[in-house]
């Protein structure tokens, strides 16, 4: 599985960590990850515990599904690798199924919808533009640059996608910008410089008060400032470093001061522009951001 990527998916703000099998074509599933949030348990250690616990069981009652766990080497908090137990979209199932008490049905429901959701699908492509040669040739810092990111995320999900938006839209009583001027927004926001970080900010700033597109600005916009900042500044967003109510914080605050944001992003940034897991890692965040509380 050399050319494994990592992912981390939520639950009730819980981690479930995974890893893609380019060989088999499917995802692995931490089963201690997924046991600790069935048990509400945030010992990382006592959820491994019970979970050797519940394996004994289980093999005991002849419980199919056990015999299939995976052991692979996945990323803990510490930053070190450890083989970890894990299981596939199937053997997941079958865990909630069996799980003792009743938290599996909420897990089994939100396991299943994530994958063939709208922002599942949307996640699944944007994972592929690490790979992709796409992401090379798309433009930077401008409105196409933009619509093409938006275009490759949502394609086949929205009949909107990569289309500016010719509605108003407004969230939370903010209204973004009028659609009937958001060519000439866009003109303007596109010629901003981008000769320094504040300067990058302001753009983004502003990108995301235009808010071009019906649904999927923030998801769009995130990969387009940190492809900006990887060109300009040779850095990008660590974005598992900012939490999701800091963020949403920061960016309500933004359009009138946006001091708050800059210190966030600013304390987030790593020169690991070329690196797979902190873009897919990114790209989970930046999903996560979106997912209604």
């Amino acid at each position: 599985m050399s050319n494994a990527k990592i992912s981390i998916r939520f639950f009730n703000d819980r981690e479930v960590r995974a890893i893609w099998d380019e060989e088999n074509a499917k995802w692995w599933f931490s089963v201690t990850d997924v046991v600790g949030v069935l048990n509400q348990e945030t010992d990382y250690k006592k959820a491994g515990n019970y979970w050797r616990w519940l394996k004994r069981k289980l093999i005991k009652e002849n419980i199919q599904f056990v015999s299939d766990t995976h052991r692979l080497k996945l990323t803990a908090a510490d930053g070190k690798k450890y083989l970890t137990d894990t299981l596939d979209s199937e053997g997941i199932i079958a865990l909630t199924k069996h799980f003792p008490n009743n938290r599996g049905a909420e897990f089994f429901d939100w396991f299943l919808y994530s994958d063939n959701s709208i922002d599942g699908q949307s996640k699944k492509k944007a994972y592929t533009l690490f790979e992709s040669n796409l992401i090379d040739d798309m433009e930077v810092g401008t409105a196409k640059g933009l619509q093409q990111i938006h275009a490759y995320l949502f394609g086949g999900l929205y009949d909107f996608a990569g289309q500016i938006r010719q509605k108003n839209i407004s969230k939370g009583g903010f209204q973004f910008a009028v659609s009937r001027f958001l060519g000439d927004t866009l003109k303007q926001i596109e010629a901003m410089p981008e000769n320094s970080f504040d300067d990058i900010v302001k753009k983004y700033v502003e990108i995301n008060i235009a808010h071009p597109f019906m649904e999927g600005n923030g998801r769009s916009a995130r990969i387009w400032l940190d492809l900006i900042l990887k060109k300009r500044l040779k850095k990008c967003v660590d974005w598992s470093k900012i939490s999701k109510r800091d963020y949403m914080n920061a960016m309500m605050l933004s359009p009138t001061k946006s001091n708050t944001l800059k210190t966030l992003l600013n304390n987030a940034l790593t020169t690991k522009i070329n690196d797979r897991e902190m873009f897919l890692k990114g790209i989970d965040y930046s999903y996560y951001y979106e997912e209604n509380d």
